[in-house]
């Protein structure tokens, strides 16, 4: 099968919700896949939306198959600019364990790495981000602020995109910008 990864455009905006919240109604329930769709249309709603880190896979037939949003994001006000926030990933069920997002994630990677951006952040489960280099955050000074409620430590995890870029981004992490995650 033919993939191709795409920048999102106005033509895969509503396609792209519409995955996004089918892929984690399947994953959780509906409200999940609500809670999400509300996320992706707040971020492209603000100052911190990225579109050209908005990356898309499309098969053959132009469908998309699967989805990533890297968005600007700041520590305690400080960092904008080197930081990114990795959420959410999705892929299309009957694609899925195809290697779809990891090919999603490396580009928006290098992307990112061509724009000036220093470290990538994420919450999510580690088994399904450490093969792509992710760490736990706290192990660099970069930890979940009042606010932020985590299964585990664990699962807020950053990345070096360029070495040693972390040894000054330190912090507390809060989505207190973002309404739908408060």
């Amino acid at each position: 099968m033919k993939r191709m990864i795409k920048s999102m455009s106005p033509q895969y905006l509503e396609e792209s919700l519409e995955l996004v919240e089918r892929v984690f109604t399947a994953y959780k329930d509906a409200e999940e896949g609500r809670l999400v769709r509300r996320l992706v249309e707040e971020i492209r709603s603000k100052k911190y939306y990225l579109p050209e880190l908005e990356l898309l896979m499309a098969d053959e037939d132009d469908r998309v198959i699967g989805y990533v949003m890297f968005s600007g994001f700041h520590l305690e006000g400080r960092y904008e600019g080197e930081l990114l926030l990795l959420s959410p990933a999705a892929v299309a069920v009957p694609f899925q364990r195809q290697h779809i997002s990891r090919e999603l994630i490396e580009f928006g990677f290098s992307r990112a790495v061509q724009m000036g951006y220093r470290a990538v952040l994420v919450e999510g489960n580690p088994a399904n981000y450490r093969a792509r280099g992710f760490r736990t955050s706290s192990d660099y000074g970069i930890v979940p602020g009042p606010g932020l409620h985590l299964p585990s430590a664990d699962c807020l995890m950053v990345k070096e995109l360029v070495p040693g870029a972390l040894e000054k981004i330190k912090g507390q992490v809060e989505y207190d910008f973002y309404e739908t995650l408060t």
